[in-house]
């Protein structure tokens, strides 16, 4: 095996080791496994795996499958960690709670990401991308992630939270999310005591920009949140700190992933960047094509609340369901030559958001930022290369899918 080869997986019995550095480099041959041998798939640890894409679609549907969250964290660590701060924070946000409690938070940020609002961003947005590229474009190289993927995304849901500018260097310096808490492997206590750290950093500067906007309200999220903080009934000051540390987080992570894992997929499929270099038209239907090909989420996890058959398998209640929306979007049921990118295709419908009441309240805004960076890319440097785009430094998380780095270098 030369330095270019990723590690192979064993082509023995099914073994779901979603850390391993062979699976996280190239986790589809292993869904393409489950998909043909035991597309509904209980692994030793009693997580039943869905693979299929009509499968997943169903089961983010049905009210069958909720969140228990706290049962989750007891299953995955034989005892409750619901005492953690970073456990116990996430608790609080809507990514875990069942209805009423989702919808009463859901409902408070809705309005923040409308289409209408949405689009109202573009031309702020655009700004963004060129102000990012003007610092790098005249040296010839930069890490995408570092210099464009990760500053655009932190910077417009700094906006969005009015999180002011002076406040914001530590926010743009690198990632502010593990992704560790979300992987269906438990976390080491180094681990989390890591998380734990950071969390309590986190609520403390969140405390004191909803502080701020107490006595500086704005046109931001924040000042909206404080005030149905504010009302009594809506939102707890625990619910208000964790769902503002929620947005942040999720509000870049995820576009950051989608721009890096899409331009990496585009230079290692170099004739699919050459076609939108030749027709940027094609580039908003390409975005839902590289969500599809590569996503930046991996996977969604819910629990059974009663019985429920699922692929032609009676799944008991109270089981533990991981729905793998990589391995959904790979399904040649559901797409002709799957393994394929295709910039061209028709008819996307990637599972990478979600599904069902759950699904990604940023989908459209995630589309927009990524739709304006190839943009600019192609037209601004269209001979862009990316120099290590054979041997991609992975991050060593399976829920959320992105790159360390991703140097890129143009003439």
């Amino acid at each position: 095996m030369n330095e270019m080869t990723p590690p192979s997986l064993p082509e023995g019995p099914l073994v779901f080791d979603p850390l391993s550095p062979a699976f996280i480099a190239d986790p589809y041959r292993f869904y393409r496994r489950l998909r043909e041998e035991a597309p509904v798939f209980r692994t030793p640890q009693g997580l039943w795996l869905l693979s299929r894409y009509d499968d997943v679609a169903f089961s983010l549907r049905d009210r069958r499958f909720g969140k228990d969250f706290a049962g989750n964290i007891t299953r995955r660590y034989g005892d409750s960690r619901m005492d953690e701060p970073v456990i116990a924070n996430l608790a609080r946000t809507m990514l875990v709670l069942d209805p009423p409690d989702h919808t009463r938070l859901r409902s408070l940020v809705t309005k923040a990401f409308t289409a209408r609002r949405v689009a109202d961003m573009r031309p702020r947005i655009r700004k963004l991308v060129d102000e990012q590229l003007d610092r790098v474009v005249d040296h010839g190289a930069m890490d995408v992630i570092k210099d464009l993927a990760h500053r655009l995304p932190v910077i417009v849901i700094c906006d969005m939270l009015g999180i002011p500018e002076d406040h914001r260097a530590a926010f743009l310096v690198g990632s502010n999310v593990s992704g560790r808490i979300l992987d269906p492997a438990p976390m080491t206590r180094e681990e989390l005591d890591r998380a734990n750290a950071g969390t309590v950093m986190g609520n403390a500067y969140f405390d004191q920009l909803c502080d701020l906007r107490r006595r500086e309200p704005q046109d931001d999220l924040t000042t909206e949140l404080v005030r149905a903080e504010e009302a009594g009934d809506r939102l707890s000051g625990e619910e208000l700190r964790a769902n503002i540390g929620l947005l942040f987080g999720a509000g870049h992570e995820t576009t950051t992933n989608l721009i890096g894992n899409g331009l990496l997929a585009l230079h290692r499929s170099p004739d699919q960047w050459q076609r939108l270099k030749d027709d940027p038209s094609l580039i908003p239907g390409a975005v839902d094509e590289l969500l599809r090909f590569d996503s930046s989420v991996q996977m969604t996890g819910r629990v059974t609340t009663t019985e429920v058959e699922v692929g032609g398998v009676t799944l008991p209640a109270n089981e533990s369901v991981i729905m793998l929306l990589g391995a959904a979007n790979r399904d040649p049921a559901h797409y002709a030559d799957p393994e394929t990118l295709d910039v061209g295709r028709q008819n996307i419908r990637p599972m990478s958001f979600g599904g069902g009441i759950h699904h990604c309240l940023g989908a459209q805004l995630a589309r927009l930022e990524a739709e304006l960076v190839f943009t600019a890319l192609v037209e601004r440097i269209p001979d862009l290369e990316l120099p290590e785009k054979d041997t991609p430094d992975w991050r060593g998380t399976f829920t959320l899918r992105g790159l360390h780095k991703l140097p890129a270098i143009w003439h």
